[in-house]
């Protein structure tokens, strides 16, 4: 299935109660991210106190969903030493957390006797799971949705394992 970016803003307005994303890629190959990746490994880092040069429309979105009272919540299964991507995700992460996201890092190495599923997903409301499928090199390919109560149940057990071991990104350090 092809998302566009109103397509998945306007399933993140019409949650209820809870959206959760589980990440376990070590690196992404994501169009959007690739000046910003280039100029954090030539030594630029954002300034928390510059919002303007840094707040973008997720965040927005998220600040909006979560004023409602919806809970986003964003758990990372990490390889360490961590990637180059890996460290600019986390030197960026501070936006989410300002925007009202939590946001939590699992050492891969603490994850071993978790049964996880093949795919990155989105878990909206406990109801609907968004499976984001990439290449090898990290680059989108499409979603695939499903309702299947089974599969969201699992995605949930999921989820909740790595989030219970997760370390809080303010004390993750990389």
């Amino acid at each position: 299935m092809s998302q566009s970016l109103t397509d998945f803003s306007g399933l993140i307005r019409s949650v209820q109660k809870s959206a959760v994303h589980l990440e376990m890629r070590d690196g992404y190959g994501v169009n959007n991210e690739t000046k910003g990746f280039a100029e954090w490994k030539q030594g630029h880092r954002l300034n928390p106190d510059d919002r303007a040069s840094w707040w973008r429309p997720w965040l927005d979105l998220v600040q909006e969903v979560t004023a409602k009272g919806v809970l986003i919540r964003r758990a990372r299964v990490i390889s360490e030493p961590v990637s180059d991507y890996i460290a600019f995700e986390h030197s960026f992460t501070f936006t989410n957390v300002m925007a009202g996201e939590q946001v939590r890092w699992l050492p891969r190495r603490q994850a071993s006797d978790l049964v996880l599923p093949g795919n990155d997903f989105w878990l909206f409301d406990g109801k609907l799971v968004q499976f984001n499928i990439f290449d090898g090199v990290g680059r989108w390919v499409h979603t695939d949705q499903t309702e299947d109560p089974s599969v969201t149940a699992h995605c949930t057990a999921a989820f909740e394992a790595v989030w219970e071991r997760g370390i809080p990104h303010e004390k993750y350090t990389v």
